[in-house]
């Protein structure tokens, strides 16, 4: 898969139009619960993951599971790190999101017997030196205030929701695709919860990965549950 971070144009990300940066309403967690932010049986997911049949890997497919091991991390260490900076519950509850997503990709590196590029690497340390460098990039931005910190929310699962796409177009396996799958609607909720935090802090987000229409779909549409 094509390396698709588009590290040289995070300053533009990231200085998207923003309003009130110095004052921030209470942040809105519309994101299922603390435990189980979006109601997703892991158990059951990787139940189908081990039924549904275990195929040959193309190298694409290799390096997909692969870099969305460590870019679900990245997106939990991000979360990770400014709740603990600023104590907003919705990075509090979308962190365990994303290690539910983790523990998914996990079951697939399991199954085909592959390596797991996280290892016991700890927050914030990564083993991909693009991911490594736009963790070290994101964090420094979300530490400048609660409306940045939403703002890289958004342009964390921005991305995410353009990785797995691109990676969709060059995937055939089904366990793969239904993994993936359930890693983008997390990402759609993610993006829900952090735009609405945007708006009511007085600022405004656009697109840098996904089409605007796909980006207006997600807004204007419920949050979704289940796998």
């Amino acid at each position: 898969m094509k390396n698709q971070l588009k590290i040289t144009g995070l300053g533009m990300i990231l200085t998207v139009i923003i309003f009130s940066l110095g004052s921030c309403k209470k942040d809105e967690n519309t994101v299922g619960n603390a435990k189980n932010p979006e109601n997703i049986n892991t158990v059951n997911v990787q139940s189908q993951v081990n039924i549904l049949p275990k195929e040959s890997l193309s190298v694409e497919e290799l390096n997909s599971l692969a870099f969305l091991r460590e870019e679900e991390k990245l997106a939990m260490d991000v979360y990770i790190t400014l709740y603990n900076k600023w104590g907003a519950k919705i990075f509090d509850n979308i962190s365990k999101s994303e290690n539910s997503h983790m523990s998914l990709v996990l079951s697939l590196l399991t199954k085909y017997d592959l390596p797991d590029p996280v290892g016991s690497n700890t927050v914030g340390i990564f083993k991909n030196t693009n991911l490594q460098t736009l963790y070290n990039q994101l964090v420094l931005e979300g530490n400048k205030s609660p409306l940045n910190a939403y703002i890289v929310g958004a342009t964390i699962e921005d991305l995410d929701l353009y990785d797995i796409k691109m990676a969709l177009l060059k995937i055939d396996n089904q366990d793969i695709r239904y993994v993936f799958d359930i890693l983008a609607k997390g990402s759609r909720n993610h993006m829900r919860s952090f735009y609405k935090n945007i708006v009511n802090a007085g600022g405004t987000y656009t697109p840098q990965y996904i089409t605007n229409d796909e980006f207006k779909t997600i807004i204007e549409s419920e949050m979704e549950t289940g796998n």
